[in-house]
């Protein structure tokens, strides 16, 4: 709370507020967590209205035109009026993913939208029958493969809310893409937007079909005029970040943030935001610039997640701050493992949460320099391991070149037996977008990786190449191959752990789910002299 005195949470779809003087929990029954706005359903659990920054107003879609909630007095006002079906204003269906939520972006001051009108009526239809009881239902909606001519392209708008009008931005339609992904509101919001403060302007992305090219554009929000800045075009696929877009724009300073792996890993650049010219490449080094933490402008400071800088594990993510300028990069979470941070309001301090798959969570307070204030907490697992609980090893090995090192973890049953030798099973997904282990810090259980073990197998999970958070020339090894699905890899490290482990090479499987289905497939057909189920 704004005095100090309480501290509010969600848990288990409650609120509640803990005393810090009293040192009592309370349950909040006027509000629950998802007591929000709902109208249909919405990507994420988030319902279907979009609050407004000041949570005084909130827009939703009825029949393919944006409508506005004025949440105290429940009265609602039409946006738009010319949406019509497969041509409607802020839809959200980027084919293998849709909901009836809005994909808006508030303007600071609560007065703006961007957004869209998305046509789609010349798409090609996907079909679904059902398989429920009973008669079968076909639902059937606009779907782009790859190869067909037309897919989904979206025309921008911004939106004046309080005054109800529409400003067309003076720009070509853009295809149905961001730099995140084909989704356009993967992180769940309209991405590739970073409005000015006042709502005057607004910074976007235009991506290509087939994400080699991206232009960075700024758009007067009142009259619609548009001017590039400058282009990013790359032989593969360019990616602003994971998750969230790593790229800024700093109006008080008209310059851009920008996020590029010009140099084959993924660093920050800066930016003249009138003249488009590179001032200075901000971070250097064999590592990559995960996630954009904060941006002081007036401190000209980045505090950013990194991942591949420290020694060690390369996927264990660590906290930085360094100057606009390219100097005084300050690691901020020294501890070995992999971590999370969250930043108090002032942002003088941070919570600093850290472990490892094989080494249970510590909590602390830093101070913004890293500095530790104190210890808050370690994480108790000797109940765990009374019981038997086992944690999986973490191992490195080579991948299907002999040269490139992996990653990977290898659950093993509480009991074994020294005479034998195991059956392995081989948990994968192929990626590029993520791979076989997802997260690198500690948990008590991952799937039912440990269950199979305990049945009497030795189970790996293998970060093949083509995975992201390492190099982009890395990342790229099987670009346009997605037969390969990193089994080279997955064979060469089953190999090579077998010479340190129990394994019986003669008894290899392998499972997965979507892309880790797919790769299943593959892997029977194309080797079946190894993976035998």
């Amino acid at each position: 709370s704004d005095d100090g005195k309480t501290i509010t949470f969600t848990a288990e779809g409650q609120k509640w507020s803990y005393d810090l003087k009293g040192n009592t929990i309370i349950k909040d029954s006027s509000s629950s967590a998802g007591s929000q706005p709902q109208q249909g359903f919405g990507r994420r659990g988030g319902g279907t209205d979009v609050i407004s920054p000041d949570g005084k107003k909130a827009v939703f879609i009825k029949n393919w035109n944006l409508f506005v909630r004025d949440l105290a007095t429940k009265k609602e006002t039409q946006l738009t009026t010319d949406g019509i079906e497969n041509f409607g204003y802020a839809t959200d269906n980027a084919g293998w993913t849709m909901s009836d939520r809005p994909v808006v972006k508030w303007s600071p001051d609560s007065k703006k939208v961007a957004t869209f009108q998305q046509d789609q009526r010349k798409v090609s239809d996907m079909y679904l029958v059902t398989t429920n009881v009973g008669k079968p239902e076909l639902k059937a909606w606009k779907y782009p493969l790859p190869g067909d001519k037309v897919i989904a392209m979206i025309h921008r708008v911004v939106i004046d809310v309080e005054n109800p009008k529409v400003v067309r931005l003076q720009v070509p339609p853009d295809p149905h893409r961001a730099s995140l992904s084909d989704d356009i509101s993967s992180s769940g919001a309209f991405d590739d937007i970073d409005w000015k403060a006042d709502g005057s302007e607004l910074a976007f992305l235009s991506t290509s079909r087939d994400h080699k090219e991206s232009k960075l554009r700024i758009a007067d929000a009142n009259t619609g005029a548009v001017r590039e800045v400058f282009e990013e075009v790359v032989k593969t696929q360019f990616e602003s970040g994971r998750g969230a877009i790593n790229w800024r724009y700093l109006p008080a300073t008209n310059e851009i943030l920008w996020y590029s792996e010009r140099d084959d890993w993924g660093h920050l650049y800066l930016y003249d935001a009138k003249t488009g010219q590179l001032k200075n490449q901000v971070t250097k080094g064999a590592f990559v610039v995960a996630r954009l933490i904060d941006v002081d402008e007036k401190a000209r400071q980045i505090t950013f997640v990194g991942v591949g800088r420290e020694p060690g594990n390369p996927y264990f993510q660590h906290a930085y701050r360094i100057g606009f300028d390219g100097k005084n990069l300050t690691h901020l979470t020294p501890a070995n493992g992999n971590h999370t941070v969250s930043f108090s309001p002032s942002k003088k301090y941070f919570v600093d949460s850290w472990s490892q798959p094989d080494t249970p969570t510590v909590l602390a307070v830093r101070a913004v320099n890293g500095k530790l204030v104190t210890e808050l907490e370690k994480a108790d697992v000797s109940k765990l391991q009374a019981k038997g609980w086992k944690a999986p090893q973490q191992v490195k090995v080579k991948a299907g070149d002999g040269k490139t090192d992996i990653y990977g973890l290898i659950f093993t049953p509480s009991k074994m037996d020294a005479s034998k030798k195991y059956p392995v099973i081989d948990y994968i997904y192929p990626g590029p977008q993520g791979g076989s282990v997802g997260n690198w810090g500690f948990s008590a259980s991952r799937g039912d990786h440990q269950a199979l073990a305990e049945l009497g197998f030795i189970v790996v999970l293998i970060e093949g190449t083509s995975n992201p958070y390492r190099s982009k020339s890395y990342h790229d090894m099987n670009y346009g191959n997605m037969a390969d699905n990193t089994l080279p890899d997955q064979i060469a490290a089953i190999r090579q752990l077998s010479q340190k482990f129990p394994i019986d090479t003669s008894k290899v499987g392998i499972w997965g789910h979507s892309g880790g289905g797919f790769a299943t497939a593959a892997a029977m057909f194309r080797y079946p002299d190894f993976f035998k189920v």
